[in-house]
């Protein structure tokens, strides 16, 4: 097995060690529900917030594009120049 196929099992193991554990813990341990749900809310509302905050980012920091009138200025004066 090479290196990926390695990384493949443990995610698959995690996986499936989650899928069995998480609905054990969530009914036969009521003192840890609030947090077997609120754990994962957290996590999805973090991420959500962060591609956001990304989003935001690079909107930010692009430059605006030149207007359309200035574009077909320079392309007129491209096909003076070359023709």
């Amino acid at each position: 097995m090479d290196r990926d196929q390695i990384v493949g099992v443990l995610i698959l193991l995690v996986c499936v060690a989650v899928a069995v554990g998480y609905p054990i813990g969530l009914f036969l341990f009521p003192s840890i529900q609030f947090w077997l749900i609120a754990i994962p809310v957290i996590i999805a509302f973090m991420t959500v917030l962060g591609i956001g905050a990304w989003i935001g980012w690079t909107m930010a920091t692009t430059p605006s594009p030149k207007p359309i009138e200035e574009v077909e200025v320079e392309k007129k004066i491209e096909e003076a120049v070359q023709g």
